[in-house]
């Protein structure tokens, strides 16, 4: 048994959240930290990622908060350095920095399409940029995208996001593909709808989360905390041997 549990076992592991300070990000990195691994958190406010610093070293783990702007390029590749600086190296990369804008496409605005964009494709670009020689280097790292079941279902007022979290999905696909030799997995979680700040805007629209429920045989949406089994996971060596995947925690929405 204890060999069993070993294989989810993090210790030793240094893992990087990009939008940690609040909703899944913030989750995931406390699960994480739970499975032994140091913790990078990184968001652009640095007051909710030194509280959550205090927690993760309440585990008896290290973290690091740093702030940054994951749509900015340059900031992504300072902030990967020093976390390499600080933390000696980086074992998990998660890529869970995203928005949403509720916008039709008549109304969508070339710029705030394109911020889609640098927020929820870019950013994982930019931060496998900055730690994929060091991942190579060392023959070993698990990369996670966090995608959306919005990319691979069509949703009002939400082309943008739809878009991004697709090539988000086939982002995964081909960078898995070209890392497999280097014995780098890249996988990618598309959760449906969760509790977390971004989707309480779906309060402003009974209706429509009320049609949304009825799509969920769970007839609820997820807890961040039921994503935790998952990041660990993928995170770990059990799941040594996947990658190029997306996998789908949406209490059987896409079952439909």
């Amino acid at each position: 048994m204890e060999q069993f549990l070993n294989l989810f076992s993090l210790a030793g592991k240094t893992a990087i959240v990009t939008g940690a300070s609040k909703g899944l990000g913030r989750s995931m990195a406390l699960a994480l930290a739970q499975a032994g691994a140091d913790v990078v958190v990184t968001a652009r406010t640095l007051s909710l990622l030194e509280e959550l610093a205090k927690v993760i070293e309440g585990y008896g783990r290290k973290a690091l908060p740093l702030g940054c702007d994951v749509g900015n390029y340059d900031e992504v590749q300072e902030m990967v350095q020093i976390a390499l600086r600080k933390m000696g190296k980086i074992d998990i990369l998660i890529n869970n920095a995203g928005m949403a804008l509720d916008r039709s496409f008549k109304k969508l605005e070339y710029e705030e399409w394109n911020t889609h964009f640098r927020i929820n494709l870019d950013s994982a670009f930019s931060a496998c940029k900055a730690i994929g020689s060091h991942m190579v280097k060392r023959k070993s790292g698990k990369v996670i995208n966090i995608s959306s079941v919005l990319g691979t279902r069509a949703n009002w007022n939400s082309l943008a996001y739809c878009t991004t979290k697709a090539a988000l999905m086939q982002f995964t696909r081909v960078l898995a593909f070209e890392w497999a030799r280097f014995g780098v997995n890249v996988n990618s979680i598309a959760p449906g709808y969760f509790k977390t700040e971004m989707s309480e805007a779906m309060e402003q629209y009974p209706e429509s989360k009320k049609m949304i429920l009825e799509h969920i045989p769970f007839g609820r949406m997820g807890d961040p905390k039921e994503m935790d089994g998952l990041v660990i996971f993928l995170a770990s060596r059990a799941s040594d041997y996947l990658t190029g995947q997306t996998i789908f925690i949406d209490g059987g929405y896409l079952a439909w």
